[in-house]
């Protein structure tokens, strides 16, 4: 079968232009992402929506035409000008809806859209009745289901700018992209090269072809139908067993499609950015299988889902695209064998270099890497995609020059001897190692240069200073925070924008973790004592311009009196809680050699560069989302006591240079542990692997400080070695101490004023060793322990508690009021657990 030119093709406007138009518009959306809105959400849209779906309308209807050898007459010309009309008008209002913030507007382009294919498909079955009994009918059978499908997907879109809830806006986005792009983009393409792979190689199609075809329709149609409902009612097993039987369906096509490049291989760009782009679409459906079928909720496989999508839309569909169109245009515009030739000549420039600096380009920017190396790297496969366009333009101007060339001028051939197009593909390599080394010279970071230390070596000031900060427009706001000295800075940050996704990242290794519009996020940066730079980590924002200072105020304190060891103090205040529900949170496992007690350093596994961890706090009802980083050496994990989850998944221990995400929804009030549950528990907890999560009771009142305080034991080897094992399994501690460090609040004394009320929570950690905790001169007349209070003053007794007790991963907290000034020592009342360095000062002036 060779598809040939409509007799009526010649140029319209209407038809010709707006594909190309739309193609532009995603070049300068990508150049001038910065200053437009919702740039990740135009981009896919201008390409999928926009080019894409322009081109399925013209050339499916082109096809139909061909293969059931039924010519347009007047009348369905102009209906089909009328389709496409309609259809541009959907696109630029769906487009103008999103950007506007107006839902309205969005819901009526997308009516317009699905009018308009669904208009094209009752057509294509008008044609298919005419011509019964037609050779190649399964090809447009494909184009009928695959239009059938995409008023589904539209009225899923519509429904997301309406605003639903995150579980439910997960499962919806994800059957919205299962719907236009596996639905109508994948099965268009697939039932499309079912003829016209074997033109474009110019040989004959594989007599088992059409017989795979048939076989292949309802089985993908069958799989990806079951998939979209499995979805939409939230059973990820069903859904992604279907998606499998989706790549089944590839599979029976893929049999004659393989027979038919192994009789004649791939030799000019169209071939192979076709073949690349089929490729990308079938790794990508098993990918995403593995991914509804091993995320442990629907918001975690949206997340996934989210770093497939350059596969989908750069892979698969430009790739097809701009293949197809480098055959199709030649064979339209040329009108003649010179006019195709010259214009395939053109189109065929550097093909093995755009197509290997595309595909590796892209596998390297799906990779785990650092946002200036993805950047550098993306840019390659913006400039080799993006050369269609200029070489689109050039090559209708070479098939008009060769069409008016004197009859026996032999025009150009578009075919390039092996050996050329090997050194092209060499080109394309090193032009892509080429970028991976810029974006190294950037962001040394990106072969692992260390985080730096916040506090800079300074002593604590007590104080805590917040900031909120908004992302939006490749921008924070401010851009500039200005902290005193020795405070500890926590960042409340807002992502404000309408669609895309941002983060916060500071140098010292805080991070906020991927905010979708409207999340927030706290990020406890600690006591900071130096300057710092902070930057979005979203691929291109830095270089955009998203980046943020943190400017030390003022010279460091002055040591407090009594003198002391210069070391920078674990800060005890609670951090404050953020203001949102969602709390999202990285915790990078990392090893780190810290002093433990004046002059004894110990390498210690840590969450974020301390031992304990970020206190995180939040209230009842409250959801976390924990990334868990293992930068270590050794396999990791982490529990959160706070949070009821089956352990099999969320605690699993991952090796190094793995991540897990850990969701939980805080249901009960306490202050609970997290920490380190790879064997030995013992050692990895001892070790440093572990923290505290504060969950405010309800209606607690407020106070005017409060601390955290987490008790564990040190069993040191050698100076600077890891914890000895022995010394655990047989109780014998070195150190007990307040917050990771033996005496540090004697050197460091905590602050508070005459009068004041001052809550203390306290988590013993353990691992071995319990708690009891006592502040000598003081008494407790609030004392709240395991999730209940023990002493609470406004039951009017006049009772008081001296002690709050605790075994290992137990928590609570007390409440006292100190009226005179003076220096008040807290201790474990086990005596010998205060002499190895359970002891602080609560430092009291007027």
């Amino acid at each position: 079968m060779t598809v040939t030119a409509s007799p009526r093709r010649g140029f319209s406007p209407l038809r010709d232009l707006p594909a190309l138009g739309w193609l532009v518009a995603v070049v300068v959306v990508a150049l001038l992402h910065r200053y437009v809105p919702a740039p990740r959400w135009l981009l896919v849209h201008l390409l999928l929506l926009g080019a894409a779906t322009h081109s399925i309308l013209v050339w499916s209807q082109f096809f139909a035409d061909a293969l059931l050898h039924a010519a347009p007459d007047d009348r369905a010309l102009r209906q089909r000008k009328l389709r496409l009309a309609l259809l541009n008008l959907g696109v630029v209002a769906v487009v103008a809806g999103v950007v506007a913030a107006r839902w309205q507007v969005t819901a009526a382009g997308a009516a317009a859209v699905s009018t308009a294919v669904a208009w094209h498909a009752v057509s294509l079955v008008a044609q298919l009745r005419r011509s019964l009994g037609s050779r190649f009918a399964t090809t447009v059978r494909y184009y009928v289901a695959s239009a059938s499908l995409l008023p589904l997907g539209a009225l899923l879109g519509v429904l997301l700018t309406r605003g639903l809830g995150e579980a439910a806006h997960a499962r919806v986005m994800t059957a919205h992209v299962e719907l236009n792009v596996l639905g109508w983009i994948g099965l268009t393409v697939l039932g499309t090269l079912v003829t016209l792979w074997p033109t474009m190689l110019r040989t004959r199609m594989d007599e088992g072809a059409e017989r795979a075809a048939r076989t292949a329709l309802p089985v993908l149609l069958l799989a990806l139908l079951t998939t979209v409902v499995a979805t939409l009612v939230g059973t990820p097993s069903i859904a992604g067993a279907a998606l499998l039987g989706y790549v089944a369906g590839i599979a029976i096509l893929a049999r004659p499609f393989v027979r038919v490049m192994v009789r004649k291989p791939p030799a000019h760009f169209a071939t192979w950015s076709v073949l690349a782009g089929v490729v990308w679409l079938s790794a990508s459906v098993v990918l995403l299988a593995g991914v509804v079928i091993t995320a442990p909720d629907w918001q975690a496989a949206h997340e996934r889902l989210d770093l497939l999508t350059p596969a989908l839309a750069v892979g698969f569909v430009a790739q097809v695209l701009t293949g197809a169109l480098s055959y199709l245009v030649p064979v339209n515009v040329g009108r003649g064998p010179s006019g195709a030739r010259a214009a395939n000549a053109v189109l065929d420039r550097a093909g093995a270099a755009r197509v290997v600096a595309t595909n590796l380009g892209l596998v390297v920017c799906l990779l785990p890497i650092s946002s200036a190396v993805r950047v550098t790297v993306s840019v390659v496969v913006l400039v080799s995609l993006a050369s269609f366009v200029p070489l689109l333009f050039l090559a209708i101007r070479a098939a008009r020059r060769a069409r008016n060339q004197p009859p026996g001028v032999v025009g150009p051939v578009p075919s390039e001897p092996a050996g050329r197009r090997a050194t092209q593909g060499f080109a394309g390599l090193s032009v892509v190692v080429l970028a991976l080394a810029l974006g190294v010279a950037i962001d040394p970071t990106a072969v692992g240069r260390s985080s730096v230390d916040a506090a800079g070596g300074i002593s604590a000031t007590g104080e805590t200073t917040t900031v909120e900060v908004t992302a939006a427009d490749m921008r924070f706001t401010p851009a500039t925070i200005s902290v005193p000295a020795g405070d500890r800075l926590v960042i409340r940050l807002t992502n404000v924008d309408t669609e895309d996704v941002h983060d916060l990242k500071l140098e010292s290794g805080a991070d906020s973790g991927r905010l979708a519009p409207g999340e927030s996020a706290t990020i406890d940066v600690g006591v900071v004592g130096r300057d710092l730079s902070g930057w979005c980590s979203v691929i291109g924002h830095r270089q955009m311009g998203m980046v943020l200072a943190v400017e030390v105020d003022g010279e460091p304190p002055e040591p407090d009196d009594e003198g002391g060891p210069a070391f920078a103090p674990y800060d005890a205040a609670l951090p404050p809680p953020s203001g949102t529900r969602v709390h999202r949170q990285t915790l990078r496992i990392t090893e780190q050699a810290r002093e433990v007690a004046p002059g004894v350093t110990q390498q210690l596994w840590t969450y974020n560069g301390t031992a304990p961890g970020p206190v995180l706090h939040g209230r009842v009802g409250d959801r976390f989302v924990i990334r868990l980083v293992n930068d270590g050496t050794v396999g990791h994990s982490v529990d959160f006591h706070a949070g009821e989850r089956a352990p099999d998944r969320v605690m699993r221990t991952i090796p190094p240079g793995e991540s897990l995400v850990y969701r939980f929804r805080a249901t009960r009030a306490g202050i609970w542990m997290y920490h380190c549950s790879t064997r030995p528990m013992s050692a990895h907890i001892a070790n440093g692997l572990f923290g505290a999560v504060v969950i405010e009771p309800r209606r607690l009142p407020p106070v005017d400080r409060s601390y955290v305080l987490v008790q564990s034991e040190l069993y040191l080897g050698e100076d600077g070695q890891p914890v000895d094992v022995d010394k655990v399994l047989a109780e014998q501690p070195d150190l007990v101490a307040f917050n990771g460090y033996a005496n540090q609040y004697d050197d460091r004394p905590l602050r508070a004023r005459v009068g004041e009320r001052i809550r203390i929570w306290v988590l013993d950690a353990g691992p071995n060793r319990a708690s009891s905790f006592h502040v000598v001169g003081g008494q407790f007349d609030t004392v709240w322990s395991e999730g209940s209070y023990l002493l609470d003053p406004r039951d009017g007794g006049d009772g008081g508690a001296q002690v709050l007790p605790l075994l290992p991963a137990q928590g609570g907290f007390v409440e006292l009021v100190l009226d005179e000034p003076g220096s008040y020592p807290f201790i474990s009342h086990l005596m010998v657990d205060a002499e190895r360095g359970a002891h602080g000062i609560l430092a009291v002036r007027p």
